[in-house]
């Protein structure tokens, strides 16, 4: 199927699902360019906004509600994290999630989690608190389609956040900034180097060694020594 670019005003992140159907089993698959939603970034590299994010999607029916598998390529700007010059580079992030009907809503795996602890002791109160605070939390985490609309926004949010390098690279090999003086070491050559630092330390024996000597045959930096 051929790229295409989404132009829906609700949102190019938003799929109908009415022509997949709710018969289990049947699925379609869709390749699209969709713009960049805003904030996909770490602290030294991000998507841009608005940048084009290649999708190949799969949708697929099935009891509980719609299966989507896919992949999202984009495009990736930041700094160095050696040298902080610019860098360009593309992150590749698959990603597999249920949406359910809302229909099924607080049903998904609420039987299984009822029947775990109502196993362990039917007159516990402590433990069917534990089942409403689980099955509360498990609502809170699912995913739900609007009617036949499926939102893969946070999704895809998620799975391209979470292949997003936390100290992103130029090159492999980047030797950094110099120590230094702070020059990035890949413009300045192999022969960039600093003379060492004298000690401080030594700073008044030098002042000293470095005086004219007015004195006929003693030796240059000879240091006089006071008799008692």
């Amino acid at each position: 199927m051929p790229n295409t670019r989404t132009n829906s005003p609700r949102s190019a992140l938003v799929f109908d699902l009415r022509a997949l159907g709710r018969q289990a089993g049947s699925a379609r698959t869709q390749q699209l360019t969709a713009p960049a939603p805003a904030d996909l970034r770490l602290e030294l590299v991000s998507v841009p906004e608005g940048a084009d994010i290649e999708l190949d999607l799969r949708f697929e029916a099935v009891t509980e509600g719609v299966l989507v598998t896919g992949t999202a390529t984009a495009p990736v700007t930041g700094e160095c994290a050696r040298c902080l010059g610019p860098l360009t580079d593309t992150v590749t992030a698959s990603f597999r999630e249920l949406y359910l009907y809302q229909d099924k809503r607080g049903k998904h795996d609420r039987h299984e989690k009822r029947e775990k602890y109502e196993s362990r002791d039917r007159h516990d109160k402590h433990d069917r608190h534990e089942w409403q605070d689980d099955s509360d939390e498990q609502d809170d985490e699912d995913l739900y389609l609007d009617g036949d609309l499926l939102n893969l926004e946070p999704v895809l949010r998620d799975a391209v956040v979470l292949v997003l390098p936390m100290s992103p690279l130029c090159r492999e090999d980047c030797p950094g900034l110099c120590v230094e003086c702070g020059v990035p070491l890949a413009e300045a050559g192999p022969g960039h180097r600093h003379d060492d630092a004298a000690d401080p330390r030594w700073a008044a024996l030098k002042q000293l060694t470095d005086q004219p000597n007015n004195q006929p045959g003693r030796p240059a930096g000879a240091i006089d020594l006071q008799e008692g």
